[in-house]
């Protein structure tokens, strides 16, 4: 005979909200990063039970993987900022200015979940954050190359290096102020790169 108490309380609750439970674990990740955060912590700060976390998501990686999907399409105005037709030099640098804000302007969530996951320990966690910044790189050396194709991949990289080193410092405790002075020497390199206003 089955206790129908039992199996009222198995499996996720009807009322589970995924948008809520990946904005949850986002906050987790992004905090203490993938490895500093284990399944039964994110089941419960996401109100179900790890049988429930992995029936919903599959498992620890694969929800990171959507957590890192839903940052991607939401932290940074990447796409509004480098549409194409735009002068590069100045969509960059307004870009690096939106970003460094973003990194300092939550202390309980500082710098890039994407970068941040990339210099992870966990092998497929890293490979999955590498992903999304490995596409973030090609999205801005290909907007770069509509109008200096000879310079797309330098300066690709050195926005990445740069960014990564704001994610650091965000992480580090360095004060909104320092970071943005750190965009807007970038900034200026970029300007002596491609030109612009």
């Amino acid at each position: 005979m089955v206790d129908k108490e039992k199996s009222k309380r198995r499996g996720r609750p009807r009322a589970f909200d995924r948008d809520k439970a990946l904005r949850t674990a986002q906050a987790l990740f992004h905090a203490h990063g993938y490895e500093g955060v284990g399944v039964a912590a994110l089941a419960e700060a996401m109100g179900v039970n790890p049988p429930s976390l992995y029936a919903a998501f599959g498992s620890k990686a694969a929800l990171y993987e959507e957590v890192l999907a839903r940052y991607d399409c939401a932290a940074a105005p990447m796409r509004d900022l480098l549409a194409p037709g735009g002068d590069p030099a100045a969509a960059l640098s307004a870009f690096l200015r939106e970003t460094a804000a973003i990194y300092a302007a939550d202390p309980q969530a500082p710098g890039c979940l994407v970068l941040e996951g990339a210099r992870g320990v966990d092998p497929d966690a890293s490979c999955r954050a590498r992903a999304f910044l490995n596409d973030s790189c090609n999205r801005m050396r290909d907007f770069v190359a509509i109008t200096h194709p000879d310079k797309a991949q330098v300066v690709s990289d050195y926005m990445a290096a740069i960014m990564s080193g704001m994610s650091a410092d965000a992480r580090a405790g360095k004060t909104p102020e320092q970071i943005l002075a750190v965009a807007d020497m970038a900034g200026l390199a970029i300007r002596a790169m491609l030109g612009g206003r």
